[in-house]
């Protein structure tokens, strides 16, 4: 069977993740909004930061599951790209090099703009840059992939919470204010969440392969309570700054309710994997009203935010 070079490479890319790590970005956006310290170009380069660093992720987790056996012949979800040989082993790893190339400059450009004055900073976002790649690359990869020791879930909070949010939020205002570490939690959790999703869907094929995920490790009901843990505190995070309760506000937690009920009710993979896309595109949902509750536009009344 041929494949469309091109076809393979957005495939491996995992397009459907790509919303959720841009949700991080968009809630530091926002914070630097309600701060009066939005910079576009800034803002625009955390994204593209951001996507480079997703990518890589997404091609270093095809390349050291194949090559660990969790994307072996028992995996029971979407096949991976070295794992059918659509892609080889050295192909990827050219890719993952070039991915880490592209995140290294681009966060070198971003922070060349965003620190012109505030010299002393560069060791701490550099060394967090530098953190963030070896993290997107070692998750799956190495003598002892982290991804395999059940801290996959501790990284997500890390890099798409508070680092990400902060961080994006930092750049622009030069400010600190610990109430903002909530809603950085808070989006942080439902990333987590995403992840959740991902390592309920596997947990036959992860446990055989010796990949020790969280669900795994407690079991597929605990993983499940696990996961309503996650979206209940992740909801209140994201939204406990905002006084008002409005329409959108309250849709969100519907949404929540019924993705869910969705995990509780579904018995294989095909049930769990269209999940995946739902609870990101709903994290996704959840950094856009957070950035209009804090532009706090006119022309839309509290009752709808």
């Amino acid at each position: 069977m041929n494949h469309s070079p091109v076809k393979v490479w957005i495939s491996a890319f995992r397009l459907r993740t790509l919303p959720l790590s841009l949700s991080s970005i968009i809630v530091g956006g926002a914070l630097a909004i309600q701060q009066g310290a939005f910079n576009p170009l800034v803002f625009g380069l955390c994204i593209l930061t951001t996507l480079f660093l997703q990518i890589l992720s997404n091609l270093a987790n095809d390349y050291g599951d194949s090559i660990h056996g969790a994307d072996g012949e028992h995996r029971k979800g979407p096949k991976r790209a070295v794992q059918t040989g659509v892609i080889t082993k050295q192909q990827m790893f050219k890719a993952i090099v070039i991915f880490a190339v592209l995140a290294f400059v681009s966060g070198i450009g971003l922070l060349a703009i965003a620190l012109q004055e505030r010299t002393y900073l560069w060791p701490y976002f550099l060394g967090a840059g530098i953190l963030a790649i070896a993290a997107a690359i070692l998750y799956t990869n190495g003598k002892r992939p982290y991804g395999y020791m059940g801290l996959g879930d501790i990284s997500v909070l890390t890099f798409f919470g508070p680092v990400g949010v902060l961080g994006t939020w930092f750049l622009q205002s030069d400010q600190w204010h610990p109430l903002f570490l909530i809603p950085a939690i808070g989006m942080g959790l439902l990333a987590t969440g995403v992840l959740n999703v991902n390592n309920v869907r596997d947990i036959e094929s992860d446990t055989l392969a010796g990949k020790k995920s969280i669900p795994v490790i407690i079991g597929r009901k605990a993983a499940l309570i696990y996961h309503s843990m996650l979206l209940g505190f992740g909801y209140i995070g994201m939204f406990f700054l905002f006084p008002h309760f409005g329409i959108g506000t309250f849709l969100v937690l519907v949404l929540l309710y019924m993705h869910n009920k969705q995990m509780r009710l579904a018995t294989s993979v095909a049930e769990y994997d269209p999940q995946l896309k739902v609870l990101s595109l709903i994290a996704l949902g959840s950094a856009v009203l957070f950035l209009l509750k804090s532009l706090s536009l006119g022309f839309l009344p509290t009752f709808i935010l």
